[in-house]
């Protein structure tokens, strides 16, 4: 992985925070692979760009899974993550997904409600229809942004933040994400990625308390490449 502070994409940063444009295969968070993280590479940035001794504090507020591309938002102060922690509880974070599928679904827009229990042996999500034991309700809205020759492309707006949620819902209506085997998809791509890309952040910021709206440039491939003209 090619994953160094020289090729981190920043979108905004102040004292307060920074929001980076996440590539497919970077991690957010460690894990036990033992792959350096997302953070780290924040880490170092802010430590040299502002040329900081000692550790730097930085705040993990939100994840994306490893595949899925897009905006990741950390906190630069306890304070301030201790506020976005508390605005994505209320959910008064907008985020809005780019997701390529395969098939159109049968309806151009609509509102996906299922029950998603996870499995923690294989990492991997179900989704129910109904009421489950240990499985929690999940709602998304999507709607058709463009029809590619053989995918859709789907904007995808959360209601809820569930493990896996955007991959095992489309993937229940039979319209798996591009290259995501896990739920479906024949195929995977060949660096590793699902064509999910967190496209959109809107939210007020947790200090100044202005608007801040930013939106991440796609990733370089062929088929992100024939969304880019929606």
């Amino acid at each position: 992985m090619h994953s160094h502070k020289d090729n981190l994409q920043v979108l905004f940063e102040d004292n307060h925070l920074i929001v980076v444009n996440k590539r497919a295969g970077d991690i957010v968070q460690g894990d036990k692979t033992n792959d350096k993280p997302l953070s780290e590479i924040v880490k170092e940035y802010i430590k040299e760009k502002y040329n900081k001794p000692g550790n730097v504090f930085l705040g993990v507020v939100h994840r994306l899974d490893r595949p899925t591309s897009g905006i990741v938002i950390f906190a630069r102060t306890s304070k301030a993550l201790e506020r976005l922690n508390k605005m994505l509880r209320e959910k008064s974070i907008q985020k809005t997904y780019w997701a390529v599928v395969k098939h159109q679904p049968t309806k151009e827009k609509d509102t996906l409600i299922h029950y998603l229990k996870k499995n923690q042996k294989n990492n991997k999500s179900t989704a129910f229809h109904k009421k489950t034991e240990g499985a929690k309700e999940a709602i998304l809205h999507y709607a058709t942004l463009k029809r590619l020759d053989h995918y859709s492309l789907l904007e995808i707006n959360l209601e809820t933040g569930r493990h896996h949620q955007i991959r095992v819902q489309l993937s229940t209506i039979g319209s798996p994400i591009k290259g995501d085997l896990k739920y479906g998809f024949p195929r995977s791509n060949k660096n590793g990625s699902i064509h999910l890309h967190a496209r959109k952040i809107s939210f007020i910021h947790p200090v100044s308390k202005e608007q801040i709206t930013l939106e991440s440039p796609l990733p370089d491939d062929p088929i992100w490449n024939a969304c880019a003209t929606v």
